[in-house]
């Protein structure tokens, strides 16, 4: 098990190097550059020249390149252009809330895909596995960004259950009991958003489970000895359904990645996803690099966490 561990994080290694290549290049490819932005007539354009040479933006991309990854390595992503300040200082004010708002949608997504794909299955083409596999097809057709959009004018702004922007209501003192609620409070409604589309594919996955071991052999000699339905589902059904959702955590992490970036700049939500997209717009392209590699290393390290716990919940399986 150990040795499976250490070949994917020695894979690992080449594969940040390659991505962290591929997004500076996609950085530069981008028209323009930090200091594009300022039209101001009445700045001089030998001055923004002057410097854009000193900040070396004018190098080849392998000087620039090895330039940025070498601090990047010590935890220095540079100077943001539009905020002034270090972009690590301004990723670190951001990821906590990204982090809690990946967090309370996995646990929503848990919350309602697993009981939804155990009654889908156990009582399949049932009218309720027809509902539900309705929802699921609706959460498979339904943009994320499209559904957001509803589900703020819905509950936001129609019948004003919850808040529309922010993380926490402003004047509130920091860890006080009411500080904490209204974090939780604020959370609520972009996380559930995300869940409603982001369960349906472990739904279906638990459902099309659950019907497959119903079949096998094994349940059948169960059936034949005499054992309980309620046994059966509790100790081999269930049992054997549910190992592979566990396994599917580590891509459940990678998968919200590209939700938050949506849902984060349509509630307001000062996370990780609203900062990058406000950075494309303004070109701020060393918190935009910085970010898409935050993104890609998460990606890769929830692949790696999927690839563990499948061999340690399937003992037969060994990842090469």
């Amino acid at each position: 098990m150990w040795k499976t561990t250490l070949r994917r994080f020695l894979i690992m290694i080449p594969q940040i190097i390659l991505l962290s290549i591929l997004v500076f290049m996609m950085a530069k490819a981008l028209p323009g550059d930090a200091l594009s932005g300022l039209l101001d007539p009445s700045v001089d354009p030998s001055m923004i020249e002057a410097q854009r040479e000193k900040l070396g933006l004018n190098n080849p991309w392998y000087v620039q390149y090895w330039d940025w990854i070498t601090k990047a390595i010590q935890g220095d992503f540079g100077q943001s252009f539009r905020f002034k300040m270090p972009v690590t200082d301004l990723i670190g004010q951001r990821i906590t809330n990204t982090i809690w708002l990946s967090l309370v949608t996995l646990i929503f997504t848990y919350l309602i895909a697993i009981p939804l794909g155990i009654i889908s299955g156990r009582y399949n083409d049932t009218w309720g596995d027809r509902l539900i596999t309705g929802y699921t097809y609706l959460g498979f057709a339904a943009p994320l960004f499209i559904f957001s959009l509803l589900m703020l004018w819905v509950f936001g702004f129609h019948l004003q259950a919850f808040p529309t922007e922010g993380s926490v209501t402003p004047g509130l003192v920091p860890g006080t009991l009411e500080y904490s609620f209204s974090k939780i409070y604020h959370i609520l409604l972009p996380a559930l958003s995300m869940a409603l589309i982001t369960t349906v594919s472990t739904v279906q996955y638990l459902r099309s489970e659950i019907i497959d071991t119903k079949q096998r052999d094994f349940i059948l000699t169960a059936r034949a000895k005499g054992a309980s339905e309620s046994r059966i589902y509790t100790h081999h059904i269930l049992r054997n359904s549910l190992l592979p959702i566990a396994a599917f955590f580590g891509y459940e992490i990678t998968g919200l990645i590209g939700g938050t970036v949506f849902v984060e700049y349509i509630f307001s939500y000062p996370g990780m996803g609203q900062l990058f997209l406000n950075s494309i717009m303004l070109r701020d392209f060393s918190v935009v690099t910085a970010l898409v590699l935050l993104y890609g290393i998460a990606s890769i390290l929830g692949s790696l966490i999927s690839d563990i716990i499948l061999s340690i919940v399937d003992p037969r399986i060994r990842i090469k």
